[in-house]
């Protein structure tokens, strides 16, 4: 059994077949989903799939896509989903300098109104950083004695930002970029440097279709069950077998998000 700890099943892309992207998931042995929640609204939608699916959770937060639109009544409202049991984190939070839809400024304060609602709920961060982690570290070191914990979403880093979010005690999510020889074949050896009670398997769908699958369809849209792929791949460049991995993974996110996922089979 696998979880996958990133999934954006609100996308309209999931609209005409959500029901039966869970099944074939669940088909392949991934039983366990944490929904993604980029937004105030969009945290709301993934909060209601949790309430009408099994073994499914969510996030709530504002991805700094959309920190330009934060106020006070974000907060308001982000404090109200988090008091759901089924919201586990809190994010997807963090700091994008990559395309900056939002000023830098925004993007920051943002964020910290995002940590101190994760430590006042005592509920861990779900980070997204892309070219800032200049800024985002020293915010994390600041404040990371005071957080149940963190996770580095999608992490597609280099040796230097995995060696200060271990040195953190963050935990680390791995997506199908691993499987990309274009851009992800980096992580096959930095990966062996994430213990396992750090790292946690993600699809990140519907994107980041990972390379080598073969889908019967002009429209190239990950899901879930194709976390079987990232966990192939990671298995192998651990020298591991997929159950070890899987065994590992499940737990570590299971302990991460304070869970347990009920078997389906």
């Amino acid at each position: 059994m696998t979880i996958d700890i990133g999934v954006n099943l609100t996308s309209n892309r999931f609209d005409l077949d959500r029901e039966r992207v869970l099944a074939r998931a669940i088909e392949v042995n991934v039983n366990g989903f944490i929904i993604i929640g980029s937004d105030i609204e969009d945290s709301r939608a993934a909060l209601d799939l949790c309430c009408k699916y099994q073994n499914c959770y969510a996030t709530a937060g504002v991805h700094p896509h959309h920190a330009e639109h934060w106020n006070e009544q974000s907060l308001v409202s982000l404090r109200a989903l988090a008091r759901h049991s089924q919201v586990k984190a809190i994010g997807e939070a963090g700091l994008d300098f990559n395309r900056n839809y939002s000023s830098k400024k925004k993007q920051i304060h943002a964020f910290e109104k995002q940590i101190e609602l994760a430590i006042e709920y005592q509920l861990p961060l779900y980070l997204h950083q892309r070219d800032a982690h200049d800024t985002l570290y020293p915010i994390m070191k600041t404040c990371r004695d005071q957080l149940q914990g963190a996770v580095a979403h999608c992490f597609t880093g280099g040796q230097k930002e995995l060696e200060d979010y271990l040195n953190l005690d963050m935990h680390i999510g791995i997506t199908g970029w691993i499987c990309d020889e274009r851009r992800g074949y980096h992580l096959h050896d930095l990966i062996k440097q994430i213990p396992l009670n750090r790292l946690m398997l993600e699809t990140d769908s519907p994107y980041l279709l990972p390379r080598g699958v073969k889908i019967p369809t002009k429209i190239k849209r990950n899901e879930p069950a194709f976390l079987t792929h990232v966990l192939q791949r990671v298995a192998l460049c651990l020298d591991k077998t997929e159950q070890e991995v899987a065994q590992a993974t499940t737990k570590t996110a299971e302990d991460f998000f304070k869970f347990s996922t009920i078997s389906t089979s």
